[in-house]
């Protein structure tokens, strides 16, 4: 209401301008004297004629008077019309509210009343825009995008490494993690170039990922075993491409089909996002993407429900004759909470075993204690995560040693604190967890002589019942000179129950690779260690 008043207040200003001289101009008109003439009168009638000149002059200022006053009524009751009318054009023209002037007899007085529009009321508020979410782990700090436009919202990310591993591995080779794969080298994880395509409701994205992600990903997917067309090398390029549709429902509709990042572990898959370089286990080894279809259902601007339909547990394929479903609920009350629940469920995601299905819950809560940019910690917030899981029939058990096979389940947790230093230009971040994974169903597989996810290892099994207890910490400091770049300083420490992580003696053998992908080679053995301390130095750009 202030900018409508302030524009009309503008508009009757320059009207005035203009009207006020022009009136000015006819009233010194009307104020002349009269032209004297320029015969004498005989001087015996002078004081006759002076009285008769002093009486047609102040008749003639009596009419001037009378002529200004009417003037300045004219000029008030023209502004007021002025104003109202004005008033109507500007209500007229606005798409998002309306108004109406009401007149009060004083000529000087114009009051602008607004009125919210039967269809502005009914319009429903863009979902999580109430509060600025940026600070949440796995959601990207950028507040605006470099670059937007009616149909096309560009995005880029960069991901360089290098990874200082203490245990020297002679191949340079790290495994155990699905965030960094060499040692003692600085490499391109990722580089990512890809977009929003929006127009007319129609919905598309796309993000390529060239570097390491586009060779380590696919490996930790068995699907691609069965049947031809080589899924691996289809999808080697793409962390998510999708097309889909929105409803104007409710406060919005999405239907979309495709690839599409999985919130399973609360990390994003982009480590850009994160406020760890290396998340812990329980996020690490739970899906980045899946291949289906979603419909994001936002029932209130705070609640978010989201069914999936998916080939399975992060893979292009089907491993049987299963899909696997599942879903989120997210719910963010304030600015200060976020509330996270994924499920997954009836998935048959072991290859050749049809009758193994598999389940997950994933659920995390996110909560900012405090948040004043003025002091020297500007903000402070922790996330914590728990998962549980099993997989039942084909010979192992959800709840303990049975009849039916060996105990497989998933259990485990991962909790973080994250502070802000002086206006969030440098953020110190704490944390780390545990898993508890008896038949190592979700442990990534150590990559020994090339071994696949498919493959398997003789010298890492992962049989029903094998044991495998993990736990980690981490300490990550972030130098973030602009919204669109973060230096990264991280040190890992990371243990298991089990040899797991690449020692000096590395995972390849003498001379490479030899025979099938994850095959036995005479007088080979990979040196794995129950230990393993990282410094992880990184370069994060997004725009």
């Amino acid at each position: 209401m202030n900018r409508r008043t302030n524009r009309l207040s503008s508009k009757i200003t320059l009207s005035s301008a203009v009207l006020l001289p022009l009136c000015f101009m006819a009233l010194q008109g009307f104020a002349q004297p009269p032209v004297q003439s320029t015969n004498h009168a005989p001087l015996g009638s002078a004081s006759i004629a002076a009285g008769t000149e002093t009486s047609d002059t102040n008749t003639t200022n009596r009419e001037i008077l009378k002529e200004l006053e009417q003037m300045r009524a004219r000029i008030a009751e023209l502004e007021t019309q002025l104003k109202a009318q004005q008033s109507g054009t500007s209500a007229a023209g606005s798409t998002s509210e309306s108004s109406f002037s009401e007149r009060t007899p004083a000529p000087e007085a114009s009051v602008v009343v607004e009125q919210t529009s039967p269809t502005e009321a009914k319009k429903p508020t863009e979902p999580f825009a109430f509060a600025d979410f940026t600070w949440l782990n796995g959601n990207a700090r950028t507040k605006e995008p470099a670059f937007d436009s009616k149909f096309f919202t560009p995005e880029i990310r960069a991901d360089i490494d290098y990874i200082y591993d203490f245990n020297h591995p002679s191949d340079n080779t790290i495994g155990g993690s699905s965030e960094v794969f060499r040692a003692n080298e600085f490499q391109l994880t990722q580089l990512g170039v890809g977009g929003d395509f929006h127009y007319d409701n129609v919905q598309a994205r796309i993000m390529t990922q060239f570097g390491l992600y586009s060779q380590t990903t696919p490996r930790n997917d068995a699907s691609p075993a069965r049947g031809q067309w080589n899924l691996a090398d289809a999808y080697r390029y793409i962390s998510e491409a999708y097309g889909g549709y929105h409803i104007n429902k409710l406060h919005g509709i999405n239907v979309q089909a495709g690839i599409f990042m999985s919130y399973v572990g609360l990390f994003s898959y982009y480590n850009f996002d994160n406020w760890a370089y290396q998340p812990s286990y329980v996020s690490s080894n739970t899906p980045w993407f899946f291949n289906g279809m979603r419909v994001q259902i936002y029932a209130t601007e705070k609640l978010k429900i989201e069914p999936w339909l998916v080939n399975g547990w992060q893979s292009y394929g089907r491993f049987n004759k299963r899909p696997g479903v599942g879903g989120q609920i997210l719910w963010r009350p304030n600015g200060k909470w976020s509330i996270l629940g994924n499920q997954y469920a009836l998935g048959r995601d072991v290859p050749g075993v049809t009758g193994r299905t598999r389940w997950h819950t994933d659920d995390s809560i996110q909560y900012k204690y405090y948040d004043n940019p003025e002091n020297f910690i500007s903000k402070a917030a922790f996330s914590l995560t728990g998962d549980a899981g099993c997989e039942s029939g084909g010979g192992v058990s959800c709840f303990g040693n049975t009849k039916n096979g060996p105990k497989q389940s998933f259990l485990g947790y991962m909790i973080y604190n994250r502070l802000w230093f002086h206006k969030d230009l440098y953020a110190l971040t704490l944390g780390g967890g545990a898993i508890n994974n008896p038949g190592r169903y979700l442990v990534l597989l150590p990559p020994i002589n090339g071994a696949t996810a498919f493959s398997g290892t003789p010298y890492f099994t992962e049989n029903p019942g094998d044991p495998y207890k993990a736990w980690d910490a981490s300490a990550t400091v972030d130098y973030m000179p602009s919204q669109y770049l973060t230096f990264r300083w991280e040190y890992n420490h990371r243990a298991a129950n089990v040899p797991y992580f690449s020692g000096s003696g590395g995972i390849t053998p003498q001379g490479g690779n030899q025979g099938t992908p994850g095959s036995l080679v005479a007088g080979f053995t990979p040196d794995l260690r129950k230990r393993e301390n990282r410094l992880n130095l990184a370069l994060l750009v997004k725009f």
